[in-house]
Parts: structure tokens; C-alpha cells; sequence
């Protein structure tokens, strides 16, 4: 089977700009999370949310900006960042090879919502004529096929919470399938505007921990109250091992394997059994053994019945012996974004031998079986490691990576 590396990783998140101090503070621990200054927030449940640390304005014109929902700024951010850092940005690439896996869970809200208001305030002659491809969900992935001028097929999965690691597993089969030799895949999200926040908040999937945002985040921590909104994009550029080596690219790591399922179950509601199918299929695509998985970096989003279950469906799947974390303690929930996030966090992991903490877990829950890297980071050699990946409607995507 044709072998499928990382030669680009590209992020801005919570935490940082890039990836390099998206890394550095997760290594740090250091939480994304802060309180909402925002007016319309006064009056809502939840006032916190993890923001992106840079404004997409330092690195998109203002001009472009009109143009350009906040989740396509970021996703380009993303993209072009690790499309410059695989040394593709003067490699003479044929187009007709490069192809583009890029998702968001859902898409343009913020555009929607502001673009209904100017109807209702102002009239229709005054609604932009880019607020369709502002909003639509397919623009992140568009816009991305745009820049790089990728003409290979531009795909834009759009699967809740599970978005962008789906889209690493359409890259994935799309250079198996010999369909391109180089396929730049992620996610994005931007939805920290009333409605969505006041959405997830009415379901009791927020935390309401107004008053400390720093420690609201918490998987697998007995005081736990729901996940933390937050925005982010992340971008990995996969490339047919063969022309890797030809040109002579740095390789991170190897994405050695993808496993999607579905619950068939509930629109909310997870199905553990379609995690444990999912874990189980990505080691079988991997060739990879159970017992070779050193590292895990869960779904883990901080509520109160997601995070037991998954830690269940590891045991069965994969075993007690990995070392597990969630860098969603310290990002938040980046919804679309999070599985590209946190597979570059695997990637990073393998790469220099530090797995980031769990932060916030002081009082872990008492069915918490495995070994977790909490409050610090764990330096560990690791061959082989997986990201999980669940979302509404039952989602399930699991990918396992392993030392090039």
C-alpha cells in the first residue's frame, strides 16, 4: 500500500499564531481559555470561550478580510502556513496532483448572523454579495483550493466534531487512490458569536465557569461541567512517501492509518461501541498492533458522560498502556478544527518526545483507568500514537500516526 507522510503542519489556535507557540504553550500548559468582553455576552450563561490568541487581521488585508468569513481567514492561515513549512511554496508542483481535504463543522455562522441583521435593519440592497460564499460550509476548503491553486479535487467534509480529522482520512485514500501526490488537510471553526454559544449552552453542553475560565476545561476531572467553545484552524500537508523523498522534504511522521464509523444511534447522544469500531479499523488500516500505541490524544472535550465513555472504549480497543491526554483543556473545543489541531499535537508528540498535559485534572474521576499526562508535560518515546475524533449525528474517526 502506498505510504502517506506529514511534511507541513500549519495551526493558528488559542494558544498561539503558529504552530510553533501553539506547541510551546501546550508544552507549557498553559490554558487558551479567558472571560468574553464582548457586549452581546452580558446576558448570556455562558461568558467565556477560548479565543484565537493572533486576529486573523495581522496576517489577512483588510480589503481581503470583507471578502472572507472569519473561518476561511483562518483556514488559509493555516494552509498556507503549512504548505510554506513542507517547502512547497516554490516547488514547481503540478496542480493537476495537489488536492485539497479541508472542513469546518458549521461553516459561516457569524456572516449569517451579521448579514441577517443588516437585512433586517437596513434592506436587502445592503446584504453583501459575498455573503453566499461566505457562508456556505464548503468555503474554507474552497478558498484554501483557491490560494494554493490546487486542481486535483478540493473536498470539504463536514462531519461535526470529527470534521477535520475526516478530512486527514479523505487525504489519506485520496493519494492511496493515486488520485495526488500531495493533498493539504485540516479544519477550521469560528463560530464564538450569541447564538451558537447560547445553542450548545441550552443543551447543558457548556461550562458555566464564568468565574474561572482558566479551569473550565478539565477532562476526566470529577468537576467537570462541559466543554469550552473555541476557534482554531489546523492544516497538515500529506504526501505520497515516493515524492517526499524525490524532492527531498523533511518528514515529520508517517499517517499510517484511518478508521471512520457511524453510531447509528442518536443526533447527540454517542454510541461508545462506534469509537471502539472506529479505533479498532484505523490500527487495522495502520498495521498497526494495539500494543504499539503509545500515545493517545482523546476526544476528551470536558463533559460529563463523553469522557468516561471514550476512556471505556479505549480500554477495549487499545488497552490501558497508552499515555492519553486532551489538549482540549487547553484550546477548548475547536469543533471542526480540533482534529487537525490535535493530530499536529500526535505529530509533535512523536517528533520530540513530549506529550502535553491534561490541565485541570485534580480530582480525576473515579472510573479514570488509564495513565494520564496531567497538570505537566510527559517527555516518552513513542513509535506509534492515535487521535480520536467523535461528533453529533455519530461521527466516529480515529487516526493513527507513527515515527517516519
Amino acid at each position: 500500500m502506498t505510504d502517506v507522510v506529514v511534511t507541513g503542519l500549519g495551526a493558528t489556535t488559542p494558544l498561539g499564531g503558529d504552530v510553533a507557540s501553539t506547541w510551546r504553550a501546550l508544552v507549557a500548559g498553559e490554558s487558551g481559555v479567558g472571560p468574553l468582553e464582548q457586549e452581546w455576552a452580558a446576558e448570556l450563561p455562558v461568558r467565556i470561550a477560548a479565543q484565537l490568541a493572533e486576529d486573523p487581521g495581522e496576517k489577512i488585508p483588510r480589503v481581503r478580510q470583507r471578502r472572507l468569513d472569519r473561518s476561511e481567514q483562518i483556514a488559509i492561515i493555516a494552509a498556507t502556513e503549512a504548505y510554506a513549512d513542507a517547502g512547497l511554496t516554490d516547488a514547481g508542483l503540478d496542480p493537476e496532483r495537489l488536492g485539497v481535504c479541508y472542513g469546518s463543522g458549521i461553516g459561516g455562522a457569524i456572516t449569517l448572523l451579521e448579514q441577517d441583521d443588516i437585512l433586517e435593519e437596513k434592506g436587502a440592497r445592503r446584504v453583501s454579495p459575498h455573503t453566499v460564499p461566505m457562508l456556505m460550509p464548503n468555503g474554507p476548503a474552497a478558498w484554501v483550493g483557491l490560494e494554493l491553486g490546487a486542481k486535483a479535487g478540493v473536498h470539504a467534509p463536514t462531519s461535526a466534531c470529527a470534521t477535520s480529522a475526516e478530512a486527514l482520512a479523505w487525504g489519506l485514500d485520496m493519494i492511496r487512490l493515486g488520485r495526488a501526490d500531495v493533498v493539504v488537510a485540516g479544519g477550521c471553526e469560528a463560530v464564538v458569536a450569541p447564538l451558537p454559544i447560547a445553542g450548545f449552552a441550552s443543551m447543558k453542553a457548556l461550562s458555566t465557569r464564568n468565574d474561572d475560565p482558566t479551569r473550565a476545561s478539565r477532562p476526566w476531572d470529577k468537576g467537570r461541567d462541559g466543554f469550552v467553545l473555541g476557534e482554531g484552524a489546523g492544516a497538515v500537508v500529506l504526501e505520497r512517501a515516493e515524492h517526499a523523498a524525490a524532492r527531498g522534504a523533511r518528514v515529520y511522521a508517517k499517517l499510517a492509518g484511518a478508521g471512520i464509523t457511524s453510531d447509528g444511534f442518536d443526533i447527540v447522544q454517542p454510541d461508545p461501541a462506534g469509537g471502539i469500531r472506529a479505533m479498532r479499523a484505523a490500527l487495522r488500516d495502520a498495521d498497526v498492533a494495539a500494543a504499539d500505541i503509545g500515545h493517545i490524544n482523546a476526544h476528551g472535550t470536558s463533559t460529563p458522560v463523553g469522557d468516561m465513555g471514550e476512556i471505556r472504549g479505549i480500554v477495549e480497543a487499545v488497552g490501558k498502556h497508552p499515555i492519553v491526554t486532551s489538549t482540549k483543556s487547553m484550546t477548548g473545543h475547536l469543533l471542526g478544527g480540533a482534529g487537525a489541531v490535535e493530530s499536529i499535537a500526535i505529530i509533535k508528540a512523536i517528533g520530540e518526545g513530549i506529550i502535553p498535559p491534561t490541565i485541570n485534572l485534580d480530582d480525576p474521576d473515579d472510573d479514570l483507568v488509564v495513565d494520564v499526562a496531567a497538570n505537566t508535560a510527559r517527555k516518552a518515546d513513542i513509535s506509534a500514537a492515535m487521535n480520536n475524533s467523535f461528533g453529533f449525528g455519530g461521527h466516529n474517526v480515529s487516526l493513527v500516526f507513527t515515527r517516519a
